[in-house]
């Protein structure tokens, strides 16, 4: 008897230590994924973009389904903005997760954020012009006029206070804050007299009506290249998901590859996706002049970033100039560009 009651200790120990080491095994298999850093493909992303000429890259890749051809099962959800900064708010608010921008908005997101949001590729470089009046007939006729810009601290409003902090102009000209299509209708009323635009907006100004350029931003930058359009993204969903960066990126690189293979239908496509998300279409004349204005490049230009942070703190939106280290991660779009047979970029500057 004493030797069936010491079997049957013996066997439910040796149950217990089983089952007390399967649970620890299941606590280390947990402790080694918790902050999971490959999550796979995710289940959904959340895109978001401006009804611009100069986000022609996101435009075309979602209505072509250039981005679900390389999602997969992943579901894209897309978002419009006017400006960088509510973009840059919906990122923070973790209501997007993938975001083409301008890049003074992006280096003020990389700041806002504590580095969680980064840099991650290129996307259109130029298209921005101060489009005004016929009779300014110079940068000094500037004073005491009332230039637009699309919103507080975005690309364009950076551009055009540190352009008039270079002519001594700061607290000379009234700038005011405008959605682009009420500047254009603020412009034909007098009620401002000329704003520095992204395309299509400093096109319709000048051919719909009657501004002309006083200012291209090309020739404010070596080679007339910079950085107007960039993609950045959650850090967090980076490291869970960078799977589904790479297809996001890879999408963009097959709708810049079909633009510059299809000019024309890409300019139908663009005009296309403006009518159905900012409610009217371009003219021909107004399309083709916003297309000969910008360069589709997933080339993300960042040498010149630096002096974009500068710019920054000249336009008087931040106080000292953001060091940039931690700002980009190029890891994606250069795994993208190796399939392509295409050069990596080389950013060490921006780079942790």
């Amino acid at each position: 008897m004493r030797s069936h009651h010491r079997t049957r200790f013996l066997a439910s120990a040796f149950a217990a230590l089983t089952v007390v080491g399967v649970l620890a095994g299941c606590s280390r298999a947990a402790e080694n994924t918790a902050p999971a850093a490959n999550a796979g493909a995710a289940t959904e992303v959340r895109l978001g973009f401006f009804p611009n000429v100069t986000h022609a890259p996101a435009l075309i890749g979602v209505k072509k389904d250039f981005f679900k051809q390389e999602l997969g099962s992943t579901k894209l959800t897309t978002q419009t903005f006017n400006a960088g900064p509510d973009e840059v708010n919906a990122l923070l608010g973790n209501s997007l997760d993938i975001a083409y921008i301008g890049s003074g908005p992006a280096i003020n997101a990389f700041t806002k954020s504590k580095g969680t949001i980064q840099l991650i590729s290129g996307a259109v470089s130029g298209g921005a012009q101060l489009v005004v009046k016929p009779d300014i007939a110079s940068v000094d006729a500037l004073k005491g006029k009332n230039i637009a810009t699309p919103q507080l601290a975005n690309t364009q409003d950076v551009a055009l206070k540190k352009f008039l902090a270079g002519k001594s102009l700061t607290g000379q000209v009234k700038i005011t804050n405008l959605d682009n299509s009420k500047t254009l209708d603020a412009f034909k009323k007098g009620e401002v007299d000329g704003g520095w635009l992204p395309e299509p907006w400093s096109s319709r100004l000048v051919l719909d009506a009657g501004a002309k350029v006083l200012v291209d931003e090309k020739d404010l930058w070596p080679g007339g290249r910079f950085p107007t359009t960039v993609v950045i993204v959650r850090s967090q969903f980076l490291q869970e998901h960078p799977d589904t960066v790479r297809a996001v990126l890879k999408g963009q690189l097959a709708a810049i590859d079909w633009a510059k293979a299809n000019p024309a239908d890409a300019k139908t496509v663009v005009n296309g996706a403006l009518k159905e998300l900012a409610g009217s279409s371009l003219s021909p004349a107004v399309i083709d002049r916003a297309f000969s204005n910008i360069e589709l490049t997933s080339d993300p230009i960042p040498a010149e970033f630096p002096q974009l942070a500068q710019d920054s703190v000249t336009a008087g939106v931040v106080k000292s100039v953001v060091a940039l280290k931690g700002f980009a991660d190029f890891g994606p779009l250069n795994d993208v560009l190796k399939t392509q047979n295409q050069p990596a970029v080389n950013a060490p500057e921006l780079i942790k």
